[in-house]
């Protein structure tokens, strides 16, 4: 059957073996599966989300960190049922939920793998948000945590460095459908208390369910991130956590692309911060320090995945 799971609906033959835009056939390939300790605090826990980091990707930024991986170049194959054991094996290890990474092109083998699994940690689908609605629809009762990229409002951005006029528009699609699926965040305690008022949780609180959704500021780009942050409030308040990340790693493959060959500035990502606090959104999370480093890019060069 031709694949349209994605918005590139590029109708290949996966099944028979054909690639498509994402540069992978049905067959699951997985670069790594690990605990992982640089999501956002409630996420992350002090053991770790429990991520799994599928090869290909139907977007490809340019500036992309996991390339690798986005390429396939990375990565081993696995059955649904070596998969479902993937999550389960998280699991034991005390990971705080399962953490879904590029996973759009797998979503019909990762919903049956979750029907297998039948988790008791949150499953959260790690996104760039460049997803169909009726995909993510099949997601509905399977995925209790979204945690989706919103990079660009600008069609000129999206064309030049996602290869993908459309990302906007489809981006906004998907987010409002994350929204209506999961609602409002939930949070628990350490005593397992449930905590519904989003800007009240305390620190250490770990996510149960709801919308993060993501922007990465990159270089010279403070007024794009404005206009991303002020979509957000404008249309989803505190219903969403928004996490505003200064991690942009400029690797050499951006050479060509000169005004993204550096990393975002304090004072640039300080603007961006300050204008979220203007805006008054209260439900999110910053980053502190020197973010963007090699220590926030996991190692795929192995061929076989980490557990």
């Amino acid at each position: 059957m031709a694949c349209n799971l994605c918005p590139r609906h590029c109708n290949a033959e996966r099944g028979l073996g054909q690639q498509g835009y994402c540069k992978m056939t049905e067959e699951v390939r997985v670069a790594r599966v690990a605990p992982h300790f640089w999501e956002e605090p409630c996420l992350s826990g002090t053991r770790g989300s429990g991520t799994v980091f599928f090869s290909g990707c139907n977007l490809r930024c340019v500036y992309c960190q996991n390339f690798r991986i986005a390429a396939g170049m990375a990565g081993r194959k696995m059955t649904v049922q070596e998969l479902t054991e993937s999550f389960l094996s998280l699991q034991e290890q005390g990971c705080h939920n399962i953490n879904l990474v590029t996973p759009s092109h797998y979503v019909p083998q990762i919903r049956t793998a979750l029907q297998q699994a039948e988790l008791e940690i949150p499953v959260v689908y790690n996104t760039s948000s460049y997803e169909c609605v009726e995909t993510l629809r099949m997601l509905e009762g399977y995925v209790n945590i979204y945690l989706a990229d919103l990079k660009y409002l600008d069609k000129k951005l999206a064309k030049k460095y996602s290869h993908a006029e459309d990302y906007p528009e489809t981006a906004e699609r998907a987010i409002r459908e994350m929204v209506r699926q999961i609602g409002s965040a939930e949070y628990e305690e350490e005593n397992h208390t449930r905590i519904k008022n989003a800007k009240e949780y305390p620190d250490g609180a770990l996510m149960k369910q709801g919308v993060i959704v993501r922007h990465l500021l990159l270089p010279g780009q403070t007024q794009e991130a404005k206009q991303v942050l002020q979509y957000l409030y404008e249309t989803y308040g505190d219903t969403i956590a928004v996490s505003i990340l200064n991690q942009y790693t400029p690797l050499p493959h951006v050479a060509k692309y000169p005004e993204l060959n550096r990393k975002v500035t304090d004072a640039e990502y300080e603007e961006v911060v300050e204008y979220a606090m203007e805006l008054g959104i209260g439900h999110g999370f910053l980053q502190e320090g020197e973010a963007a480093s090699d220590s926030f890019i996991p190692d795929f060069s192995c061929s076989e995945t980490e557990t």
